[in-house]
């Protein structure tokens, strides 16, 4: 009996001794609980994080698809636009190349004021020269009529005596 107090006493002594250690062990224990936790609520973030960056990816994606889509329908309408043009483009290069060589910046400065100035241009033509233009078919009569005139009257002035010495002497 005296042997089994004595292993008692030994056995409450390392229990004892235990104590503190298992006190650490569950300290440690609630502390890689708590580290788990936060593990996982970082976790739980970058999860998120990563759904938001992959709702965005998609966003992004369905508009890559439709610049894709508008893309090839814009390089349709030029390769039909482009086919459509090439026989006047063609025939045009020569006179094109004519042009950029011969060309001077100053005659483009030139014919872009001319261009600028077209409407006032016209305004005035049509304004100050077109009402002239308009009265020229009655002035023919007229001019007709006082050339016959002068006819006229050089033959008179040539029959009248004296005159004729005139006349021969001014030409």
């Amino acid at each position: 009996m005296l042997a089994v107090a004595e292993r008692t006493g030994e056995l409450i002594e390392q229990l004892l001794a235990a104590v503190p250690r298992l006190s650490a062990l569950l300290d440690a224990a609630e502390d890689v609980i708590a580290d788990a936790g936060a593990v996982v609520a970082r976790i739980d973030e970058t999860r998120a994080a990563a759904d938001a960056i992959l709702v965005r990816a998609g966003v992004a994606a369905t508009s890559a698809d439709a610049l894709l889509l508008a893309l090839a329908e814009a390089q349709t309408r030029l390769v039909a636009l482009l086919d459509d043009l090439e026989p006047s483009l063609t025939r045009l290069q020569p006179t094109l190349a004519r042009l950029a060589e011969t060309t001077d910046p100053g005659e483009v400065d030139a014919l872009v004021s001319l261009i600028d100035r077209l409407p006032l241009l016209a305004e005035q033509v049509e304004r100050d020269v077109v009402p002239v233009m308009r009265t020229l078919t009655s002035v023919a009569p007229d001019l007709h009529e006082l050339l016959d005139v002068s006819r006229d009257l050089n033959e008179m002035l040539a029959k009248v005596p004296g005159l004729s010495r005139l006349r021969n002497r001014d030409d």
